[in-house]
């Protein structure tokens, strides 16, 4: 599971050395975040990965620790591949990110209320 998030901040890491690049690429100069479409596209899945480790980190660490850890990481490696989908789809065709959106939306909510409502059973059984 740990394995999981590491790989998360890796990929997230490979996005934004993606859109530092294109920014130097096409000469768009801090704290610029507009300029040539290809960078702002970039850029906007840099943005929206980071909102979504927001929730997703915390989550996977509190699902492993209350429900299961193999359960944990394999919504993980879903997330995961939910975000290569997002950047790859959003990046060609912004309108057809939806699918991997998905990927990425459905684990944070497994992940999420799973967390909380083991962490609940888990307080009313006195654990």
């Amino acid at each position: 599971m740990s394995i999981v998030a590491g790989i998360a901040l890796i990929q997230y890491t490979a996005f934004i050395l993606r859109a530092g690049r294109l920014r130097g690429q096409h000469g768009i100069p801090a704290p610029a975040t507009t300029g040539h479409p290809e960078f702002e596209r970039h850029l906007r899945v840099q943005s929206n990965t980071v909102e979504q480790l927001v929730v997703f980190l915390p989550a996977l660490f509190l699902f492993a620790y209350w429900v299961s850890e193999p359960w944990a990481a394999g919504l993980g490696g879903v997330f995961v591949l939910g975000r290569a989908l997002y950047a790859r789809s959003y990046v060609a065709e912004p309108s057809k990110r939806g699918p991997g959106f998905l990927l990425t939306l459905v684990p944070n909510l497994v992940l999420t209320l799973g967390a909380v409502i083991g962490a609940a059973l888990a307080l009313w059984a006195g654990r």
